[in-house]
């Protein structure tokens, strides 16, 4: 065992984390994501949202400083589903980073995705939820 790792954080987990290098990306993604399909690597953590993983992971992944470092699928034009979620993402971040969150067009995202190191896969059921985190460098 390890001090001061989120218990949300699976050993499988942490190694990726630790592992991704600065620039590389990974997928928080809610439980329709086709993430099976698309990941590089895709690691379960069923039963858990991405809003709980997002507040663990950030508390040991840094997010670029010198580019954009977080992005969200956007809604298919003429979807009237609301995504408060991101709103929630905002809060979280907003302590980490002063970069805007961007929308990404759904297919754009997936084959954003492909290109991840790797994809998260939740038990997140809001719709919409997915998030990609570029990582930055370590100065701690």
């Amino acid at each position: 065992m390890l001090k001061g790792i989120p218990k949300i954080i699976s050993p499988e987990l942490l190694k990726i984390l630790d592992e991704m290098g600065h620039g590389d990306e990974i997928v928080l993604a809610d439980g329709n994501f086709p993430g099976e399909s698309v990941a590089q690597r895709c690691v379960r953590a069923d039963g858990h949202g991405t809003v709980e993983l997002l507040k663990a992971i950030l508390k040991l992944f840094p997010l670029d400083t010198y580019a954009k470092p977080l992005y969200v699928m956007e809604k298919v034009p003429g979807d009237t589903v609301e995504t408060p979620i991101i709103d929630e993402y905002k809060l979280i971040v907003k302590p980490y980073t002063d970069a805007e969150i961007e929308g990404i067009e759904r297919f754009a995202f997936y084959e954003r995705a492909k290109k991840a190191y790797a994809v998260i896969m939740s038990g997140e059921s809001a719709l919409y939820a997915n998030i990609i985190l570029k990582k930055g460098v370590v100065t701690e």
